[in-house]
C-alpha cells in the first residue's frame, strides 16, 4: 500500500513543479532561468536514481517515489508535446500564432 502512496506523492510533486515553473512557457522568469530550472530538475532526478540504485535495499521508498516522479515527468512531457501538436494544427489550418481561445492551466 505504501508503494502506491510514495509513487502518487512523487507524481504530484513532479507535476506540481512542472506546472509551477511552466510546462510550455516560463512563468515569471527568463527563458534562460527556466532552462536552468529544467536542468536542475534533471540533474537532481539523476542523483536520486543513482542513490536508489546503489542502496536499493535501504531505499525502497525512494525507488517508489522515483517511479512517481518518472510518471509525472512523462505526463509533463506529454502535455508539452500536445501543446506543440496543437500549435502545428493551428498553423496548418491558417489560424496564425494568436488564437482567440484562452489558454488553460497547462498553456494550451
Amino acid at each position: 500500500m505504501y508503494d502506491w502512496i510514495y509513487a502518487l506523492v512523487g507524481f504530484l510533486i513532479m507535476i506540481g513543479v512542472l506546472v509551477g515553473i511552466g510546462i510550455n512557457q516560463p512563468r515569471g522568469v527568463s527563458v534562460k532561468t527556466w532552462c536552468y530550472g529544467y536542468l536542475a530538475i534533471s540533474v537532481g532526478f539523476d542523483l536520486l536514481v543513482v542513490l536508489a540504485l546503489l542502496n536499493s535495499a535501504q531505499y525502497v521508498w525512494l525507488t517508489n517515489l522515483l517511479l512517481g516522479l518518472s510518471a509525472g515527468a512523462a505526463t509533463g512531457l506529454g502535455i508539452h508535446v500536445a501543446h506543440h501538436i496543437s500549435e502545428e494544427g493551428e498553423h496548418e489550418h491558417g489560424e496564425g500564432a494568436e488564437s482567440s481561445k484562452g489558454k488553460g492551466m497547462f498553456g494550451f
